[in-house]
């Protein structure tokens, strides 16, 4: 992923303009500036375009700004995770992503969300198409398959694969007792 220029500034345009607006550098600032999710967006793509360089100091540019990321929004996506055009960051608030995440296109993540593997070493999750993350869910496990067009609904626990075109939510039961 990212591998030349050209490619980020595509990622650019989808994700912080819409492919259907004509691409603008002083647009993509004026959205950076004025959006805490664009902002993050921007950094994240260019954090992951140094990371893929060979060049170690330009690597190293790449991991100081995930970092920065980190302290600025909360947001850890390692940068190994490949994640494919039109991400969009609801809230860019405690998320966390493993370095073994592959996501599809238009895909969402919202506030509080951990993508992650229960054991080191693992094969990764992978993530279709079209898919839209709740706030405060958490996706763990060990060679996962979410599909396309899946919903998964605020404060889920994915542990399990999930198949296309599907609605996925955990029951939660809540109760008051007297004491």
């Amino acid at each position: 992923m990212l591998n030349n220029f050209a490619e980020l500034k595509e990622f650019w345009h989808a994700e912080l303009l819409g492919e259907d607006k004509k691409f603008s550098w002083l647009k993509i600032l004026r959205r950076v500036n004025r959006s805490n999710p664009h902002n993050c967006l921007f950094w994240l793509r260019l954090s992951q375009y140094l990371y893929n360089k060979k060049n170690r100091t330009v690597k190293s540019w790449g991991k100081r700004i995930n970092k920065s990321l980190v302290r600025k929004f909360g947001v850890e996506i390692t940068l190994g995770a490949e994640i494919d055009k039109g991400l969009w960051l609801g809230h860019p608030t405690a998320i966390v992503v493993f370095s073994g995440l592959r996501m599809g296109k238009n895909c969402s993540i919202r506030q509080c969300t951990t993508i992650g593997s229960s054991r080191p070493g693992s094969k990764g999750i992978s993530i279709g198409d079209s898919v839209s993350i709740g706030a405060n869910s958490c996706i763990i496990g060990d060679d996962l398959r979410i599909g396309n067009n899946v919903n998964i609904g605020a404060m889920s626990f994915v542990n399990k694969d999930i198949p296309d075109n599907s609605v996925y939510i955990t029951h939660k039961e809540n109760s008051i007792r007297p004491k």
